[in-house]
């Protein structure tokens, strides 16, 4: 797995001790319970963060959690359907 650009393990970080959205920490602890290590599944969820920052920029479209979520909640293969 490619390694995501360091910002965006820092959004996931900040999101974790935050909870906001709790969607998040679920998603780590779902993650971890399947298998993944901690680091890889904070490393899946920072490609989540990156495709929605992305699809913010590049559709300049405001932010929408309930694709933010929706992607979460399809980890580890999220990418898989497109």
């Amino acid at each position: 797995m490619t390694q995501p650009n360091p910002a965006m393990l820092e959004v996931v970080e900040n999101q974790l001790r935050d909870n906001t959205p709790p969607e998040t920490k679920q998603t780590l602890q779902r993650l971890i319970k399947e298998g993944h290590s901690e680091e890889e599944a904070k490393r899946l969820i920072a490609t989540v963060v990156a495709s929605e920052i992305f699809e913010v920029l590049k559709q300049q479209r405001p932010y929408d959690q309930a694709r933010y979520i929706a992607a979460l909640q399809r980890l580890p293969k999220v990418f898989d359907e497109k």
